[in-house]
């Protein structure tokens, strides 16, 4: 079976365990784009009442979490050299993974402390890797899965308003359709959000900063 087939099979059988278990796929080190599952999913979810568009971010944050902690234990118990070992072979090739993605989801990882974990999810070239920095970190379990869960859920979110708005305001009638439509506009309005995220933890960081400053003085 071809990506075309697989991709087909998953538009025509869409259900709330497709959805969890291709987006666990999609947050593991296999490539796998979250635009076949969720927007489709989503306007499904508006089309009949077959799903529930809620429960499709639900499903699919929980996906989302078990593929991150794939990556995560991977990581954890296989250490750098067999990761890198990874990075450079045909597989890993095939699995669209190399040195230099690696080393830039750790660059990351290592600029922007935990919270890229939930910042790294928002963004199309390291959603799916920022778990394996986090495992090789040793990053405390309780707090990877707080903002993995957060930034998936946020991400998942994203996803099932292109849905929703695909439902909304166009005349599409197959999910085949809404995944076309959903894969030209994902990554912009992801960015989108990234950036309303980065600001807002930047007014709260100046924001408390200045605060400590004021009690500094007093």
């Amino acid at each position: 079976m071809d990506s075309a087939e697989l991709f087909r099979w998953i538009l025509e059988n869409l259900n709330y365990w497709v959805v969890t278990v291709f987006m666990a796929i999609e947050s593991s080190f296999i490539p796998f784009p979250s635009e076949v599952v969720v927007p489709p999913a989503a306007w499904k979810a508006m089309a009949d009442d077959g799903m529930n568009i809620f429960l499709v971010v639900i499903f699919a944050t929980i996906g989302a979490n078990i593929g991150s902690l794939i990556n995560y234990y991977l990581a954890r118990w296989l250490g750098r050299p067999i990761i890198y070992k990874f990075a450079d072979s045909r597989f890993g090739h095939i699995c669209l993974i190399d040195r230099n993605k690696i080393e830039n989801a750790e660059r990351y990882f290592r600029e922007h402390g935990a919270v890229s974990t939930f910042i790294g999810r928002l963004i199309p070239a390291v959603r799916q890797l920022i778990s394996i920095p986090a495992g090789l970190a040793g990053m405390k379990i309780g707090k990877f899965i707080l903002y993995t869960s957060l930034g998936a859920f946020l991400w998942n979110c994203v996803l099932s308003l292109i849905g929703y708005l695909i439902y909304r305001f166009t005349d599409l009638k197959t999910t085949e359709a809404v995944y076309n439509l959903a894969s030209k506009y994902s990554h912009e309005i992801g960015y989108t959000i990234l950036v309303i995220v980065v600001v807002a933890i930047g007014i709260i960081v100046f924001k408390e900063l200045r605060n400590n400053r004021a009690k500094d003085k007093n």
